[in-house]
C-alpha cells in the first residue's frame, strides 16, 4: 500500500506553466530524493478554455518517462495511465543491489491495457568478460517527443546509485562509473518539444562545456516525425553517470562574449526548397552580423513536403550557444512558406541575442534541475530579460515545493549538494516525504 496522503507533497498541476513540465521535474526529484509526489490536474492548462477537461492529462511521451523512472525505483504508483489526471509516485526506499534485482527485466505492457508504451530495464553489456555498459530501453508506438522522455529521466541516470559498479570481478574498477545507453523510440521532430537537432547542438554541449557533466552523446537511428507521414523514429543515448559519491560543483552562466558563428540547420523535401532557404538565411544573418561565419551542420531530405524545419543556433566567444527554431506549422504549399519560417527564426534569434543573456529562453528550465542538485551556489544570467520564463519559473516552484529550495530574484539558489547514490533522507532527516524549508 502507499503511505498515508499525508505524507506527500501535493502539486497542483495548474500552476504557473500547468504543463509536462512540471511533471516531469517533480518526477525526477521524487526518483532522486525518495519524496513521494501527488499530482492532482496534471497538465491542466493544456485544455481548451472552452472545454478545460479536454487535452490535459498524461500523453504517451510522459507516460513513457513515468513507468521507466516507475520500474527503476521500485515505486508504488497510481493513475500512471494515458490521460490520467492525477497520478502519485512513491519510490521505494529499499536498499537495492547495483544489479538492480528488484526491477523486472521483461518488456512488457504496463497498468493500462490503453498504453503503449513498451519498457524494459537494464541488459548488461560484457566483453572479453567485464561489465562495459548498461543498456535500456523506451518504446513508444507514437512520435511522442523522444527529449521529453529524455528531461525526466537523465537527472536519475546521472545522479543514481544502481549505475555504481557491481562488486563483481567480472566489473570494471571500484572507483569508475558505468555507462549507460539509452535508446527511446519516438519522435524526434515533434511540434512544441524540442528536436534532435536542438538536443544535439545547444543542450548537450551546454551540459558538458557549461554545466560540468560528463559528455552526453547521440546517435540519430532514424528521425520520428508528428508532421506528414507519421513515423516512429529511434535515438540511442550514451550517458557516463557521475562517480559514486561525489556531487556536482555548481555553476555559472556569466560573461555571453560577442557571437562568433551562426550554425543553420535545415530539414526540407527537395534540394531546391533547401537551396532557397539556405540563401534566404544566409541573407538575414548577415544583413545583422556582417562577415560572421555562417555553418551548415545539417542540411537533410525531410522526404515529405509537409515536413519543414529550421534551427539557427549562435555561438559565442565564451563557449555559449543559443537557439531558436522551428518546426513550420502552417501550410507548406503556401508560397510564403520558406519566407515565414526564414523570418521568425532569424528574428527570434535576434531576440534572445539582444538581451545579453547566455541562455536562450528554452534552455533556461532545463538548467534548473542541475541547479538544485549542485554543491553551491551558481548564476544563469538572463541578461536584460525581466523574469525568467513561465517554464522556469514553473520549475522553480516545484523544486521549492519537493525539497525546499529557493531562488533569489536574480536566479540563483543554494544546491542541495545531492551525492551521486545518497540516501538523501537520512542526510535532511525527513520521514515520509515530509520537508524542512531551506533558506
Amino acid at each position: 500500500m502507499l503511505s498515508a496522503e499525508s505524507s506527500l507533497v501535493h502539486l497542483e498541476g495548474t500552476t504557473l506553466e500547468g504543463g509536462g513540465q512540471l511533471l516531469r521535474l517533480a518526477l525526477s526529484l521524487s526518483s532522486l530524493t525518495h519524496v513521494p509526489v501527488h499530482i492532482a490536474n496534471i497538465r491542466g492548462n493544456r485544455g481548451s478554455k472552452s472545454n478545460p477537461s479536454k487535452g490535459g492529462g498524461l500523453k504517451p511521451a510522459h507516460l513513457a518517462g513515468t513507468q521507466w523512472l516507475g520500474k527503476v525505483t521500485a515505486a508504488e504508483t497510481r493513475g500512471v495511465e494515458v490521460r490520467s489526471r492525477e497520478m502519485t509516485f512513491h519510490p521505494s526506499r529499499k536498499a537495492r543491489n547495483t544489479r538492480g534485482e528488484n526491477i523486472q527485466d521483461d518488456a512488457k505492457l504496463l497498468t493500462n491495457e490503453q498504453s503503449t508504451i513498451t519498457t524494459e530495464v537494464w541488459k548488461e553489456v560484457y566483453e572479453a568478460g567485464r561489465l562495459v555498459r548498461r543498456d535500456s530501453r523506451i518504446t513508444m508506438s507514437t512520435p511522442g517527443s523522444i527529449f521529453l522522455v529524455l528531461q525526466a529521466i537523465l537527472p536519475f541516470i546521472l545522479f543514481s546509485a544502481p549505475y555504481a559498479p557491481i562488486e563483481s570481478s567480472t566489473a570494471t574498477s571500484a572507483d569508475a562509473s558505468i555507462p549507460v545507453r539509452i535508446t527511446i523510440e519516438g519522435g524526434t521532430n515533434v511540434t512544441n518539444s524540442p528536436s534532435f537537432e536542438y538536443i544535439d547542438q545547444v543542450l548537450l554541449p551546454m551540459l558538458s562545456a557549461k554545466v560540468g557533466l560528463p559528455p552526453i552523446g547521440m546517435n540519430l537511428h532514424s528521425r520520428g516525425w508528428c508532421h506528414g507521414r507519421s513515423e516512429v523514429g529511434s535515438v540511442a543515448v550514451d550517458i557516463t553517470p557521475l562517480k559514486p559519491g561525489c556531487s556536482l560543483p555548481a555553476f555559472s552562466f556569466t560573461g555571453r562574449g560577442e557571437v562568433i558563428k551562426i550554425h543553420v540547420s535545415i530539414l526540407a523535401s527537395g534540394l531546391a526548397t533547401r537551396s532557397v532557404i539556405r540563401d534566404k538565411v544566409t541573407e538575414q544573418v548577415l544583413k545583422r552580423h556582417n562577415q560572421i561565419e555562417i555553418l551548415f551542420p545539417v542540411d537533410e531530405d525531410s522526404r515529405d513536403s509537409r515536413r519543414l524545419y529550421l534551427l539557427l543556433v549562435a555561438e559565442t566567444s565564451s563557449g555559449y550557444r543559443l537557439g531558436r527554431d522551428w518546426l513550420y506549422d502552417r501550410k507548406t504549399s503556401s508560397p510564403t512558406a520558406v519566407d515565414d519560417l526564414v523570418s521568425r527564426v532569424v528574428d527570434d534569434l535576434e531576440l534572445e541575442l539582444a538581451h545579453g543573456g547566455c541562455v536562450d529562453e528554452f534552455l533556461q528550465d532545463q538548467l534548473v534541475v542541475f541547479q538544485v542538485l549542485a554543491e553551491g551556489r551558481g548564476l544563469i544570467n538572463l541578461g536584460k530579460i525581466k523574469e525568467a520564463s513561465l517554464h522556469t519559473r514553473t520549475v522553480r516552484w516545484v523544486a521549492e515545493k519537493m525539497i525546499g529550495v529557493g531562488f533569489d530574484d536574480a536566479g540563483t539558489c543554494a544546491g542541495i549538494a545531492y551525492k551521486v547514490g545518497e540516501r538523501y533522507w537520512e542526510r535532511t532527516g525527513r520521514k515520509d516525504g515530509q520537508i524542512n524549508q531551506q533558506h
